[in-house]
């Protein structure tokens, strides 16, 4: 299989390195987060008007480019290596990737915000008893009169206080039946001021990202809130969380390239007896070992992506053991480059530091590494 870029994927890489480079510093995004907005708008106004990377990968029918995973690859790594924090993965895969499968116009008219960078989605799935299982949904939309009204609690909704719309899992069947009885609702939404019906507990992750709590009592939504077809959902979500699963693969690639290349220089530069560390055998063997677990992980990530578009239990399996293979090589190579760097590893002041934190949230994020090997080996068995 060819792994190489065609030109125009190398272009948009370019292109996005160059304008990363350029204009996204780390301790300006870092400030935005702990005493600003939580982001740059100017920033995501680029990505869209300069660079046109929010449509890069939805369909031309909505103003977008038609691009493919591997352009969604291409991006996030991009992302990564810069160590962006603007809600891309939540917006443009998760959010729109959602609105895609839902359907329906009121979908579209959002896909095109998205692509105009008008629209940030943020999406409610998991709750205080699900941990990582997405389809353990207790909150539940009922029909009254000619609205939905939506009661229950989502946790750790991440870019909820900066989106523009939110996108709700809930349970529109009476009893509790694995997999069936599960919708998506769309609804507009602003943190600092919520609609009748939701409360808002935001807060800043490890990772200088935004999250959210939130409870629903009775918030009441018009018919054409729902996505899709009622109760219906799941295979919608299970697809566009792949697809988001193979983009954070991506993104952890681009920032443990960044960190693996950081270290090295460090090493060179760092001197101990009258001579560099990285002279040292011990230390030497530590690098390649850190370049080899890099290695697997680009290895695993371009298996992901390049399942996107197969069986449904094809893309479950590459995308579970992705996750795995990454969430092993991010421990790896964060832990490490933060003990070659000594004690300013961890600093503020220091990227690593930052970079590490990302890392270790996306070992966790959609699912732990148990969590991806049980299914992992449930989709093997079942094949």
């Amino acid at each position: 299989m060819d792994f190489s870029l065609s030109k125009e994927q190398e272009l948009l890489r370019q292109a996005l390195a160059g304008f990363l480079s350029a204009r996204y510093d780390l301790e300006r995004s870092r400030a935005a987060v702990k005493t600003g907005a939580g982001w740059q708008p100017e920033v995501w106004r680029g990505f869209a008007d300069e660079l046109g990377i929010l449509g890069a990968t939805l369909p031309e029918d909505v103003d977008g480019m038609g691009g493919g995973p591997v352009e969604l690859m291409v991006i996030a790594e991009e992302l990564g290596r810069a160590l962006v924090v603007e809600p891309f993965v939540d917006t443009v895969v998760i959010g729109a990737g959602l609105l895609r499968r839902g359907g329906g116009k009121a979908a579209e008219d959002v896909l095109r915000q998205i692509v105009a960078g008008e629209a940030r989605i943020a999406f409610g799935a998991l709750e205080p008893t699900s941990g990582s299982t997405l389809h353990d949904v207790s909150a539940t939309a009922r029909w009254d009169g000619d609205e939905w009204v939506l009661d229950g609690t989502k946790v750790v909704v991440t870019s909820a206080p900066l989106s523009t719309h939110l996108i709700v899992a809930a349970r529109t069947a009476g009893a509790r039946r694995d997999k069936d009885g599960i919708s998506l609702f769309l609804a507009e939404f602003d943190a600092a001021a919520p609609p009748a019906g939701v409360t808002v507990h935001a807060y800043r992750t490890i990772d200088d990202r935004l999250a959210a709590d939130l409870e629903f009592t009775e918030l009441r939504l018009p018919a054409t809130a729902l996505l899709g077809a009622e109760g219906a959902a799941w295979p919608a979500i299970e697809a566009t969380v792949d697809e988001a699963i193979a983009a954070i693969c991506a993104e952890a690639v681009g920032a443990m390239s960044k960190v693996l290349a950081d270290t090295v220089e460090y090493a060179k530069q760092r001197q101990q007896f009258g001579v560099p560390i990285s002279s040292f055998q011990a230390l030497q063997h530590r690098m390649v070992d850190m370049y080899m677990e890099l290695e697997q992980a680009i290895a695993a990530t371009y298996l992901a992506i390049y399942s996107l578009g197969g069986s449904a239990a094809a893309r479950g399996r590459a995308t579970s053991a992705a996750k795995v293979t990454i969430a092993r090589a991010a421990r790896f190579i964060g832990q490490n480059a933060v003990q070659l760097h000594g004690a300013m590893g961890m600093t503020e002041e220091l990227a690593i530091g930052h970079y590490f934190k990302r890392l270790t949230a996306i070992e966790s994020e959609f699912g732990s590494s148990d969590a991806h090997l049980a299914r992992y080996a449930a989709l093997t068995k079942a094949s």
